[in-house]
This record gives C-alpha cells, structure tokens and sequence, in this order.
C-alpha cells in the first residue's frame, strides 16, 4: 500500500486522479486494473463528523476492528 497526495481535476463530466509513475511502477499497476482508493479529506471538521457518526456504535476492541481491517486490505 502506497499513500500520496493528489489534486482532482475535472475530466470531461467527471473528476480524475493523477498517480505519479513512481507508484505506478511500485505498484505494478496497469492499464484497466482495478484499485482501490481510500478518500481523506484534509479536515478536521470531515474527521469530527465522521467519527461523530461512529458513536456509541462501535462495540468491539479497536485493535480487534485494526485486524479486520488489516485482513481486508491484504
């Protein structure tokens, strides 16, 4: 798993996002292969709300809801 930062820009009716060659090429990434990309916004007030919505509803440990998580992204 690689973390970078990008701009979106508009691409036709759409929204795109550029990945750098270098994590292309780390990543062994190719034309019409399907990635996954996990969406944070540079906000505190986007991490309050969404945590916000999580409360009172999570019941497991979190190292627990860490290991599931780890086992899907893997």
């Amino acid at each position: 798993m690689t973390v970078i930062e990008a701009k979106v820009k508009r691409w036709g009716n759409s929204f795109g996002v550029v990945i750098p060659i270098e994590v292309i090429e780390k990543e062994n990434i190719k034309e019409e292969d399907k990635i996954s990309l996990i969406v944070l916004r540079d906000s505190r007030k986007a991490l309050k709300e969404t945590f916000g919505l999580l409360k009172g509803k999570i019941t497991k440990p979190t190292q627990q809801i860490k290991d599931e998580l780890r086992r899907e992204l893997y």
